[in-house]
């Protein structure tokens, strides 16, 4: 769980349709002769490498590229032809050097900086597991509550954007499906079962899907952020545990996340998007950002290829009707800045410490063109303390908790989100990767209300419904005299909260 959301976006007035020489401003690289093939020395010494080819979108340049790839050393993977992306495995040190001089080759770059094996997302500490006494005094704290789920009364988050209210008037609609990019979902949790759409769930990880019975599921109990993200959004409100943003809607399970090290690599993104758009889900959400690096900048061919290929694999979704929903990410980092230092790339091998400007080395996929950055806020309706923040990167803010400087009246006192694990258990989390499924449940309600709304148009109805409190006037959460982050920006739009904090309640009437 290296990376699981500390994220952010990408301005709205980027068209969604543009590609993405023209939204993020990537040039096509030089074409010339065929590779030469690479030695038997190479590819038995040399560590085997995941890399992302991407090509002009037509059946003769790419089979003339798989070519290339053969001659150069490389194995297929996997070609996404719609979108001109090629997952590819290859031994080759040069590999991608000699691959980006091909004829029809637009960039090319290695996933990765580990080698592979055989056969990271945004929530931030150790999950707090809800024990038989506890469960006991909450449910007995609900049962004073009508219509209310056992857990209820410690989900604050429910009542904090009116989810609970909406519910009674529109709980969504099982025509919408979010699809949960992450870690796997539990499928049998009975909390989920009811809401779960087994025919959008995948296992995406090598980058082909595996739709085999269960392939969805996780690992272990270990790998948990991917259900408890999913209860957030749709769990049922059938007098079991705790209830979702919108428990009407349908939700699956796309797992990414690498069985040895827990990372979400390029290609298993890429796949991800595809199958989403491909089986018609209405909204994704991702809280996690794309391994192995925290940001991933142009003038870097590797990172530019994984800028490329997982850009394309998005917008294709965007242009089949699916929204994406992402979290801003965990640092504290504010991504309008000038420059930030980044210390965890890449987070596969040894992290090297760089300067960066998040304008031009982007977090993926939450500053791609289209998709909807989300900050954490606590019950306090105050950017949560480590969410990453910055004006005009920021969409929408959601709850994602604060369990050190906003503690709620419940009956357990716990300032984080709580929701559905493997096993049938619940336990609380923190970070924007639980604000994200916030937003995305909202907008699931939204979708719900006006079926034929695209992407864009969803994006907007999201913003529209939204409530800013406004730039706080003091940040100084620990009170020693210095403010922990600087909010920029007015009422209407501003670093912390972009423009406001979702609203369920608003969304349904």
């Amino acid at each position: 769980m290296a990376h699981l959301r500390s994220r952010r976006r990408l301005a709205l007035a980027v068209p969604v349709a543009l590609s993405l020489t023209a939204s993020l401003g990537f040039l096509p690289a030089t074409a010339s002769a065929a590779p030469q093939p690479a030695s038997a020395e190479q590819a038995t010494d040399a560590p085997t490498l995941a890399y992302v080819v991407n090509t002009e979108v037509d059946r003769r340049t790419i089979a003339s590229v798989q070519k290339a790839i053969a001659a150069a050393g490389g194995t297929v993977v996997v070609t996404h032809d719609r979108i001109g992306v090629i997952v590819v495995h290859s031994a080759n040190p040069d590999f991608a050097k000699q691959i980006r001089g091909v004829k029809g080759v637009q960039s090319a770059g290695a996933t990765r900086t580990a080698p592979l094996k055989a056969a990271g997302t945004t929530d931030l500490g150790a999950a707090d597991f809800v024990t038989a006494d506890e469960a006991a005094r909450i449910k007995a704290d609900s049962a004073q509550t009508p219509d209310s789920e056992p857990l209820e009364a410690d989900q604050w988050d429910l009542r904090a954007i009116g989810a609970d209210q909406a519910a009674r008037i529109n709980p969504g609609s099982s025509k919408v499906t979010v699809a949960v990019i992450d870690t796997g979902v539990d499928d049998t949790h009975p909390d989920l079962a009811p809401n779960f759409s087994k025919s959008q769930s995948a296992n995406c990880v090598g980058g082909k899907a595996d739709t085999s019975e269960g392939a969805w599921r996780p690992y272990t109990d270990e790998d948990y952020h991917g259900t408890h993200v999913a209860g957030e959004i749709a769990a049922a409100r059938n007098g079991i545990g705790v209830a979702g943003v919108a428990p009407g809607v349908k939700v699956s399970g796309i797992k990414v996340s690498d069985p040895d090290n827990g990372l979400f690599y390029p290609e298993n993104v890429v796949c991800a998007f595809m199958f989403a758009a491909d089986h018609g889900v209405e909204i994704t959400n991702n809280s996690y950002y794309v391994d192995p690096w925290l940001y991933n900048c142009k003038d870097d061919p590797d990172q530019r290829a994984i800028l490329d290929a997982v850009n394309r694999a998005q917008l294709y979704a965007q242009r089949k009707g699916t929204l994406h929903v992402a979290s801003a990410g965990n640092s504290n980092h504010d991504l309008a800045s000038d420059a930030i230092v980044d210390e965890s790339s890449p987070n596969d091998t040894t992290p090297v410490t760089r300067t960066i400007d998040p304008s031009e080395c982007l977090d993926v996929p939450t500053q791609l063109p289209g998709v909807v950055t989300v900050s954490a806020t606590g019950v306090k309706n105050l950017k949560s303390y480590y969410s990453t923040y910055g004006k005009g990167v920021v969409d929408v803010a959601a709850p994602g908790g604060d369990g050190r400087y906003q503690t709620p009246d419940t009956p357990s006192k716990n300032g984080r989100i709580l929701s559905t694990m493997p096993n049938g258990q619940y336990a609380f989390l923190q970070g924007t990767s639980m604000a994200s499924p916030h937003a995305a449940g909202v907008a699931a309600l939204l979708k719900s209300k006006h079926p034929w709304a695209p992407p864009a148009a969803l994006q907007a109805l999201l913003k529209a419904q939204a409530n800013n409190p406004g730039c706080p006037e003091s940040y100084d959460l620990d009170g020693d005299g210095t403010q922990d982050a600087t909010c920029e920006g007015g009422s209407r739009v501003n670093g912390f909260y972009g423009f406001g904090i979702v609203d369920a309640l608003r969304a349904v009437r």
